[in-house]
């Protein structure tokens, strides 16, 4: 077990008082869990799994305003949404990056009355946009921003234009537009930086994952999951941040609906990285924005060197872990087709898919894009009072977060003693421009040849140092294999220091290794050969483990035994 996880249970051990307890490990408990342990109070985050693993792990991986909620009339929360947008873009520019979206129009003026009706709660069809609708919305976006502008304005186009730049879209369009937004590279890893600021800034606060909260009696016990015990525990309050599974954590903490029923009603979400170099080349840079036949919003961009296309957005009555079904994987594909219709994509090229249920509040909506992403805190009466976060997504965590704290504080009686608005996250601390310059000292430093050094640049931003020093001497020369510039002894920082258990912790979360299609079974065995040997895993145990991981890659990724076996066989033969 590794020694953070000790230390973790051993101030469990000592003191189990905590002013709150944080349950669900997902990026709005991680958020809240930041907040409250940053004004002074002693927290404790539970996760039944891993940080980052559920719903926060499936996004579409954009850090956006929400354009289309405008048609909702939610103008706060776009207003919330492009604030922290911007905040993201400056206190994680490591992963968080600007990113061009062009929207392809159809016709001039479709969706005027359409849209009206729908911000006026008259309709909730959807119909094709065109360019006046479009413009429009892009105006009131710009216009939100005005008085703090970090990204460009939006820029209209007409059919020549707009096929000289992507002579690939469907040639019936008429016009295009483009804004901007961002995107994130590695959203489960700027959840663990977060973990590893809050360790940092707030040494009395403890997170753990692969344990369980329960009552017993009137009190309240952890169970860890690896070591197999249980630690009493005691707390003031109580936040709920279990997303979609908000109702059955309730349940299990004897705790009943409250009397209105239900407070979250998820939908599913799937999505699609595939290897397609002419769609990758296609978009040019920029995501595209599009609508499918039947009025929902789509989207395609470049993502780490492959192409990431979704969404669904399906509506789901039980909540369990999900995957991507065949009919969802047709229906994404088709959609592409739609956008690039010279383009050939088939399923031949998805290399990973994930899906997850996005934590919405109930509603009654017939029109699963009606329902609202806001956000907000419902408190529930106890013998430990219980402040339940309801919907959110990835782009307003720190604000839901603030909002959830602020409540906590009022019912301690404690003040804020701090804001995280401009609180610079992880390797965005010290990040300057592109990195080049750290790039530049890590290869005059430590003799390292530019793709190992602008891997380390992207994944861990200006941390890159310090995961460089620790590395250098363990080997670091050793790659996992061809495809990726990860060595072995990143792995033993990557265990020694970010709460990892298991071989998906590394190859998931910690790493891009999955979904950038990167996996073998040989580089799994490697992996499991370095994390077992810390774990100390006999044969058996570390068979299992792997047998375990490929199983689920295949029932819920997509990417069968088969598929793994034949990129062992790929990279044996272009070694050859």
């Amino acid at each position: 077990m590794p020694e953070q996880r000790d230390e973790n249970l051993r101030k469990i051990r000592l003191d189990g008082a905590f002013d709150v307890i944080v349950l669900g490990g997902g990026i709005n408990g991680i958020g809240v869990f930041r907040e409250l342990a940053l004004q002074g109070l002693r927290v404790l985050l539970v996760e039944r799994n891993d940080f980052c693993s559920g719903c926060s792990a499936a996004p579409s991986r954009m850090i956006h305003g929400g354009l289309r909620y405008l048609e909702n009339g939610e103008f706060d929360l776009v207003r919330e949404s492009l604030a922290e947008r911007d905040a993201l873009l400056a206190n994680a520019p490591h992963m968080v990056k600007p990113l061009p979206t062009t929207i392809p129009i159809r016709s001039t003026f479709s969706g005027l009355l359409n849209g009206a009706a729908n911000f006026l709660g008259l309709s909730e069809t959807p119909s094709n946009r065109g360019a006046l609708a479009v413009k429009a919305g892009l105006a009131l976006y710009d216009w939100t921003t005005r008085h703090r502008r970090v990204l460009p304005r939006h820029v209209f186009r007409g059919a020549r234009r707009t096929f000289a730049q992507w002579p690939g879209l469907d040639p019936k369009l008429r016009y295009s537009a483009t804004y901007y937004d961002a995107w994130i590279s590695h959203p489960e890893r700027l959840g663990i930086e977060l973990l590893l600021d809050t360790a940092r800034l707030a040494p009395q606060s403890v997170a753990l994952n692969y344990a369980q909260l329960s009552r017993e009696g009137a009190g309240l016990i952890v169970t860890d999951g690896v070591a197999d015990i249980e630690l009493d525990v005691t707390a003031k309050v109580l936040v709920n941040a279990t997303g979609a599974w908000v109702d059955q954590s309730l349940a299990q903490l004897g705790i009943g609906a409250p009397a209105d029923g239900r407070l979250v009603e998820g939908t599913k979400g799937s999505h699609l990285i595939l290897d397609c170099e002419p769609l990758y080349r296609a978009l040019n840079g920029h995501m595209i924005f599009y609508e499918n036949q039947d009025g929902r919003v789509c989207i395609v961009f470049p993502y780490l060197g492959k192409v990431l296309a979704g969404s669904t957005d399906i509506r789901v009555s039980q909540v369990d872990r999900v995957r991507c079904e065949p009919e969802e994987l047709d229906y994404i594909l088709g959609s592409l087709r739609l956008v690039f219709p010279e383009i050939d994509v088939n399923a031949s090229q998805v290399v990973y898919s994930y899906s997850g249920i996005r934590p919405l509040p109930k509603s009654d909506h017939a029109f699963t894009g009606r329902i609202s992403r806001g956000h907000f805190v419902h408190r529930l009466e106890g013998d430990v009072p219980q402040f339940c976060m309801i919907g959110g997504k990835w782009t307003t965590f720190r604000a839901f977060a603030e909002q959830t704290a602020d409540a906590v504080l009022g019912e301690l009686g404690k003040p804020r003693l701090t804001s995280t608005l401009a609180l610079a996250i992880g390797g965005g601390a010290g990040f300057i421009g592109d990195g080049a310059d750290t790039v530049e000292a890590l290869i005059k430093e430590y003799g390292i040849d530019r793709s190992r050094a602008d891997h380390l640049i992207a994944a861990y931003g200006a941390n890159a140092v310090a995961v460089m020093a620790f590395c250098h001497g363990r080997a670091d020369d050793v790659r996992l294999d061809e495809r990726t510039e990860i060595t072995g002894a990143e792995i033993v920082y990557l265990i020694s220091g970010e709460f990892v258990v298991g071989l998906s912790d590394l190859l998931q979360r910690r790493t891009s290794l999955a979904i950038r299609g990167q996996l073998s079974r040989e580089l799994i065995e490697r992996v499991a050969t370095i994390l077992g040997h810390d774990q100390r895993w006999n044969a058996n145990r570390r068979r299992e483990e792997v047998q375990r991981f490929i199983g689920d890659l295949e029932t819920y990724h997509g990417v069968s035994g088969e598929t793994l076996d034949q990129r062992t066989q790929d990279r044996s033969t272009a070694c050859a």
